[in-house]
């Protein structure tokens, strides 16, 4: 099984960056996504960045043109730049991958917070 170890979360002010990271454990097969996942409280987990095996980004409108996602193998990060409030949240990272046993798994790191105030 692989596990995620995220890290970079922090409080920052409105306007300014911070980087997350998120690191897999082990080698896998195939990655088919790598994202980043937001939650407060009282609202569900909502999608922030992803970018599959193949390259491809996506992104929530709220953070086009200031996030940016990156994956180099089973090294994900998301540079997050002229930060708002709304910003704020607990920050998990997904992995879906296929294993060497050609199993699909579907794994979360454990959040890291990010806090955008002044």
């Amino acid at each position: 099984q692989v596990r995620l170890a995220d890290s970079g979360g922090g409080l920052v002010q409105p306007g300014g960056s911070l980087r997350l990271s998120c690191a897999a454990s082990r080698a896998m097969f195939s990655i088919n996504t790598m994202g980043w996942y937001r939650q407060t409280p009282g609202k569900e987990r909502e999608l922030v960045a992803r970018i599959t095996g193949g390259g491809r980004t996506d992104y929530t409108d709220s953070v086009k043109g200031r996030f940016t996602i990156s994956r180099d193998n089973g090294w994900l990060t998301l540079q997050m730049d002229s930060m708002k409030p709304e910003d704020t949240g607990v920050y998990f990272c997904n992995l879906d991958y296929v294993a060497f046993t050609r199993r699909s798994h579907n794994e979360w790191s454990q959040g890291t917070q990010v806090t955008v105030s002044s």
